[in-house]
């Protein structure tokens, strides 16, 4: 078998995923672009609260290649406390509406992990919901997507946002990981999500060595049979070990999602679109042509 044969291997599994009716064929990698609409976010907080500034932000996004604009109200940094739904619904309702207001064919998430805001969300015109708890943190979260009929990003993570860095452990990082996917996709599919995609939670309740083992391992996330999302976007573990600030993590980010695309990740995550566009324009013309 020769290196294009053995790669091709790597990426023969064809993902076609149903957004309220538009499809999106991941059978290439994709790319979603971050939009935080809080104060607090720990790369841009602050910089998109008001519609002005979030439908540039989001014209920019699309113009550079985003496939997904991913709307967050609510910060998921280490040692976050949970707001309100009151409040996470009142930053995140106004800036779906004016993004499908002013880009009708856009693709939305809604990064949530409250069904209530879930549900609102995709009645103002989100399409997917990308829940970093997997479910765990609204025991109606499931029930709510399966029957809201939109795909599902189901996310690991070790405890909360606000407990997930307090010394993380494991036995067995990859096997831990897989088990806990494995049991969510179960439960998923039994509340009635047809469309499900998995994301291994790069710095949520992982130490700096725990996430450079799942980013070499990350292949064996593929044995779930599920699409990977990486979230790789200025994190510590870039700015940490190289003794910078995430201002200037845009090139460790490009570098690792070269890396995620080899090891079978579908859509990228960032801050950065359109340097994740030419990172995955030159992984398809390497490996995909």
């Amino acid at each position: 078998m020769n290196m294009k044969e053995s790669v091709d291997s790597v990426f023969n599994t064809h993902h076609v995923i149903n957004c309220k009716g538009q499809l999106l064929d991941l059978s290439y990698p994709r790319v979603m672009g971050i939009l935080n609409v809080t104060p607090d976010s720990f790369f841009d907080g602050g910089k998109f609260t008001d519609s002005k500034a979030i439908l540039k932000r989001t014209g920019s996004m699309i113009k550079e290649g985003a496939d997904i604009i991913d709307v967050g109200g609510q910060t998921s940094k280490p040692g976050a406390k949970t707001i309100g739904i009151k409040t996470e619904l009142r930053r995140v309702l106004p800036a779906i509406k004016a993004i499908k207001d002013k880009f009708p064919n856009q693709l939305i998430s809604i990064d949530t992990y409250h069904a209530e805001v879930a549900y609102w969300a995709v009645e103002a015109g989100a399409s997917m919901v990308n829940d970093i708890s997997g479910g765990n943190m609204d025991k109606t979260m499931l029930r709510t997507v399966g029957k809201l009929n939109v795909p599902y990003v189901l996310m690991h993570m070790q405890g909360t946002p606000s407990t997930m860095q307090q010394s993380p452990k494991y036995k067995n990082l990859m096997l831990e990981i897989l088990n806990y996917l494995q049991k969510r996709l179960i439960l998923a599919k039994k509340s009635g999500i047809k469309d499900i995609i998995v994301d291994p939670g790069f710095g949520f309740g992982k130490t700096l060595d725990h996430n450079y083992e799942l980013l070499r391992e990350l292949d064996s996330v593929k044995t779930l049979g599920c699409p990977i999302l990486v979230g790789l976007s200025r994190k510590s573990m870039i700015y940490k070990h190289l003794n910078i600030s995430s201002k200037d993590a845009l090139n460790g980010t490009t570098a690792l999602n070269m890396v995620a695309l080899k090891n079978g990740a579908k859509i990228l995550r960032v801050h950065d679109v359109r340097e994740a566009r030419e990172t995955v324009c030159l992984f398809n013309k390497i490996y995909l042509q």
